[in-house]
């Protein structure tokens, strides 16, 4: 029967169904109409990518009516706010660079949505969309339209009813049951037993074994064939198709065998072949989900959130302790960790954290509030309505918004040995069949068989991800928590490193405090004790916490202006605190200390003098980083401990005083435009512009909810003088990377001289395969942890 295949989804069509448009074939008319909306909207490079990526869309009419009970769909939903709703779909149809590129590029073409994001891996496609202008039924019928129809079940949202998916496991049980039975069965052939009766059912026995074969060879090979298949399709050559090709070579030697008998074949060989080798990817398969177990769970925030008792006193809890039902006070710049309801009458909410877009969001009491949202202008009090989502919030950390884009070098090299490998890989199997046929059939499929199987760059895709994974759990162990793999190569490229001072290289906690001018009075000091209860600035954290506890009560009106100070109104009367120029106050000597003046209802009254403590370990470590970076201290205070610091670091630390926080940002561009590679290592309130700025930008965290997501990393103070040790562990990671990379050139370097040379048989090389990968993540595993203990005090 004459045949063509369809432009759009790549199935074959007989000629009588043919559609012709634009001089493309098509299979029906749903196929069709999806080329004509892409050629419409400007999008037909869709079948640049790769040829023939497209699904048939199915008919689904009246299927997703449900989602227009608004009720199903704020279930559906992560985020509901004003004008912006966002989604996660599951679509299973995603496979390939084509399906990417369109999902995210759905805004073309429907108006309403914003962005799409495809998570490759998890075949999820996160979608902002403005529900006054589309709505989540219309998308789904929209990506119904273009052949993209996702998965949508409320049971998706309940963590207990996760499926779990073993088929791998029974391929390895059928696999091996084969495997096992031949072997049983295949005994006489090995020691060559010559017994009548065996000689009797010889040939019954060699056709049970091809039976036995089948089961090992359709199930439990499938997934290499099908992806095989799916690579040849794409025009692509990956490692599937050597593997596959091997196995089928084997399969088809054996059964040649059987047939006119020349002996048994290698069925015993093959099945072996593929147990070893689906036994390699479950470990493969289980390394990867311990270490996406660890970066989601076992590691966390080490920030901090300020729980209120039933009595009303105020403990900061970790954000991973919290409960639902708990009340939490949050301050002016804290990031809001879990959905809650608002019980303060209202509250200005930032959700740029979630949407990117930095427009504040009035809310009032009863209002829901949402995880992700960054509270501005006073503080408020909400009641949690769920427990923190570890994984939600690290999704919303390295949401594309918040990237710096930078070079990943390691990733390169795999790419480049990766698209070289396979079709090298062929052309050498090729090339030895041609040599050793004319010596042997025999070894020639053996050496052919031995090629496709023992080169694998299974070893070498697998180093660089296992190595940062290891890394970023050993950190998170450490309390150094990373916002992906990535940051880790940009610590080992970091050649100057930038201090901001108050709350990084002092602490909060050992600061003596004491106070000079015109004595407060209790209704002065409950005024003064409230204006700070709302702010998040190390120094206001401080001083409220050195304030005798005072009857709370609420501002009418609160502002907190970066680098200056507080201005808070009440009933009662005003009070204006910060710094001298805010207060247009200068004394004597102000420029030698750490002051926080006040200032009530207008009059002057004096100021609270911060006699800094620098933390613990200090020197030492500016010692030990000034021998490899350029190091800088960068303060928004006055130069009054200069003489200080300048004693107790390095003469090559560079002091910087009085820096507002857009001329932070302005120093790390210069010392950028320089040719340097910056780290800013910050509290994240004042210096969150200069964090976002730097190469790698790292928040200290000392039981404030402060959180800058443009930060690549969050350090707990208590690890700070471990700085040091966290660098040259990034420096060792990227060695650990490139000796394993070494490592799985030459192991395959190794077994293809075997195998080319006749001196590697098939079974031996699916046992050698797997190894590798063992071998590998052994070799990561001890070295990342010898590493991890070297130099850390």
């Amino acid at each position: 029967m004459d045949t063509t295949t369809c432009f759009h989804c790549g199935l074959e069509i007989v000629k009588k169904e043919l559609i012709i448009f634009d001089d493309k074939n098509f299979c029906c008319n749903g196929c069709k109409t999806v080329y004509e909306i892409f050629r419409t909207n400007d999008m037909s490079c869709y079948y640049d990518f790769q040829a023939n990526p497209g699904a048939t869309p199915l008919d689904i009419n009246g299927k997703y009516d449900f989602l227009d009970d608004e009720n199903i769909v704020s279930k559906l939903l992560e985020f509901q706010e004003n004008n912006t709703n966002i989604v996660s779909l599951y679509i299973p149809h995603i496979h390939c660079s084509s399906c990417i590129w369109v999902l995210e590029n759905l805004q073309k073409l429907q108006n309403g949505i914003g962005t799409s994001q495809v998570n490759f891996p998890e075949k999820k496609v996160r979608i902002t969309y403005n529900p006054e202008i589309s709505s989540l039924k219309s998308i789904v019928e929209l990506l119904c339209s273009i052949g993209y129809e996702p998965y949508i079940s409320l049971e998706n949202f309940d963590e207990g009813k996760k499926a779990v998916d073993r088929s791998l496991i029974y391929k390895i049980g059928v696999a091996f049951f084969c495997f096992g039975n031949i072997m049983l069965l295949s005994f006489p052939e090995y020691f060559e037993v010559n017994e009548f009766w065996i000689n009797q059912y010889r040939g019954f026995l060699r056709w049970f074994i091809f039976a036995l074969s089948l089961p090992s060879f359709l199930y439990s090979a499938s997934g290499y064939y099908l992806a095989a298949w799916k690579s040849i399709k794409a025009r692509m050559l990956n490692i599937e198709i050597p593997i596959a090709l091997g196995i089928v070579i084997m399969f088809i030697r054996s059964t040649v065998d059987i047939v006119f008998d020349y002996g048994q074949g290698f069925f015993d060989s093959m099945c072996g072949l593929i147990f070893f080798m689906l036994l390699g990817k479950l470990f493969q398969q289980k390394t990867y989900s311990f270490l996406s177990f660890e970066r989601d769970y076992k590691s966390y925030f080490p920030i901090a959130i300020t729980k209120i008792e039933t009595d009303g006193s105020e403990i900061p809890i970790q954000v991973y302790d919290i409960q639902k039902g708990d009340r939490l006070l949050i301050r002016n710049q804290e990031l809001i960790p879990v959905d809650g309801i608002l019980i303060s009458n209202k509250a200005s909410i930032d959700y740029s954290f979630v949407t990117g877009e930095a427009v504040p969001i009035e809310k009032k009491s009863g209002d829901k509030l949402f995880a992700g949202g960054k509270q501005l202008g006073n503080m408020i009090e909400m009641e949690v309505l769920f427990s923190v989502s570890q994984s939600y919030l690290t999704q919303l950390w390295s949401n594309d918004v918040f990237q710096k884009r930078v070079e990943v070098k390691h990733k390169t090299i795999t790419d480049k040995i990766s698209r070289y490998f396979t079709p090298a890989l062929l052309g050498l199997a090729l090339v030895s069949f041609c040599y050793w046929i004319f010596f042997s059939a025999d070894i020639a499929f053996n050496v052919v068989t031995a090629i496709l199987i023992v080169a694998c760059p299974c070893a070498l895709a697998l180093t660089a991800p296992f190595t940062q994974g290891n890394v970023l759990r050993i950190m998170g162990n450490r309390k150094f928590y990373l916002k992906n793999a990535l940051v880790i190569e940009q610590l080992a490229k970091v050649d100057t490193i930038v201090f901001d001072k108050t709350g990084t290289i002092t602490t909060n906690k050992k600061t003596s405090i004491s106070y000079e001018g015109l004595a407060l009075n209790d209704f002065e000091l409950k005024l003064l004790n409230n204006a700070l209860r709302g702010s998040n600035h190390p120094l206001s954290r401080r001083l409220y916490d050195y304030i005798p506890k005072q009857e709370k009560i609420e501002p009418l009106h609160f502002e907190e202006l970066i680098g200056k100070g507080i201005f808070a109104e009440f009933e009662e009367g005003t009070i204006k605190l910060g710094s001298s120029q805010f207060l247009e106050h200068l004394s004597e000597n102000t420029h030698k200390k750490t002051k926080v003046h006040v200032e009530i209802n207008g009059e002057y009254k004096g100021s609270y003098v911060f006699n800094n403590q620098y933390r613990e370990g200090l020197e030492q470590l500016f010692d030990r980083l000034s021998k490899k970076y350029n190091l800088v201290v960068l303060s928004g205070d006055n130069d009054g401990e200069r003489k200080i610091l300048e004693k107790m670091l390095p003469l090559s630390t560079e002091l910087v005083f009085n820096q507002k926080p857009e001329q932070k940002l302005e120093y790390i561009q210069k010392l950028q435009s320089q040719g340097k590679n910056v780290m800013m290592i910050g509290d994240g309130l004042n210096d969150s512009g200069a964090l976002a700025q730097s190469n790698v930008g790292i928040s200290i965290s000392e039981n404030v909810n402060v959180f800058s997501p443009a930060c690549d990393g969050i350090l707990d103070a208590s690890q700070f003088n471990k700085i040091a040790f966290f660098m040259e562990f990034s420096r060792n990671a990227m060695k650990i990377i490139y000796m394993s990379f070494g490592l799985s050139l030459l192991y395959n370097l190794v077994g293809l001289s075997y195998a080319v040379t006749g001196n590697l048989l098939p079974i031996v090389a699916a046992i050698i395969m797997p190894l590798s990968t063992i071998t590998i993540v052994s070799f990561v595993t001890i070295m990342s942890n010898l590493y991890s203990r070297v130099n850390y005090k």
